[in-house]
Parts: C-alpha cells; structure tokens; sequence
C-alpha cells in the first residue's frame, strides 16, 4: 500500500473510533475542508485550518449524532490524490433508526500530510434520515 493510502486509511481507522484529535494530526495546519452542498455542515464550508475543521466538524459530528463511521469500500490513487468510495454509516442523536448512505471523498497529500478534504454524500438521503 501506498504512503498516502496508508495515510486516509490511518485517517479512518481513527474517524470510525471517534478519535478525532488524531485525524488532525495528519493534516496540515492550512488544510481546506470542502463539504458536500446540502449537508448538514455546509453552512460553513469551506473549513479552513485545524481548528475550523474540530469546531465546525468535529464537534459537530459528536454534538448531532450518536455514532458515525466510513466504511471505505474502493480506494484510487493519482498524482498527490487519494479518492474513497463508499458508505457512511450511523444515526442521529434523538433517532432510532441507523442510516446508510453512499459517500464520495477525494483527499489531496503533500509530504505525508492531507492538505485539502472533498465530500461527496447523497445529501437527499441524509436529510431524510434525519427527519425520519
């Protein structure tokens, strides 16, 4: 596997256990987070630096829902980018049902480090699941 593979895939490993102080270890203090249109926190989008990203991601993601996790099903790689397909998986805060929903990520690495995040989700699936 490749090093920046190795490196969304460290990225994950710590998403999925909710360990978010370490994913920011592994971006650059610049990093811009682009969120998919339409999602819950593309009100702020795009993040820009770690502490964007902790306060208007992060934080969220603990305050608005019970559990969350990425299970990466496909992993490409060119020229500094690494993109992931696949499924969030989790449920709101408040709500009984878990969710299931299709997820695009495209990350761009520079010397060992994440430098820019694009998400791509089926928003319309996850507002309903949300208001469901």
């Amino acid at each position: 596997m490749s090093e920046n593979k190795a490196l969304i895939e460290e990225i994950y490993v710590a998403f999925n256990a909710r360990d978010y102080e370490n994913i920011l270890t592994h971006f650059t203090e610049d990093i811009e987070w682009i969120v998919a249109e339409n999602s819950p926190f593309a009100d702020l989008s795009p993040y820009h630096g770690i502490n964007a990203i902790r306060e208007g991601v992060f934080e969220r993601i603990t305050a608005g829902f019970e559990s969350l996790t990425i299970e990466a099903e496909e992993t490409f790689e060119g020229e500094g980018r690494v993109v992931v397909l696949g499924h969030y998986r989790g449920k709101f805060r408040g709500k009984t049902d878990e969710f299931r929903t299709q997820v695009a990520h495209i990350w761009t690495v520079r010397d060992g480090k994440a430098t820019k995040f694009q998400q791509y989700v089926d928003t319309l699936k996850v507002a309903r699941d949300a208001a469901a």
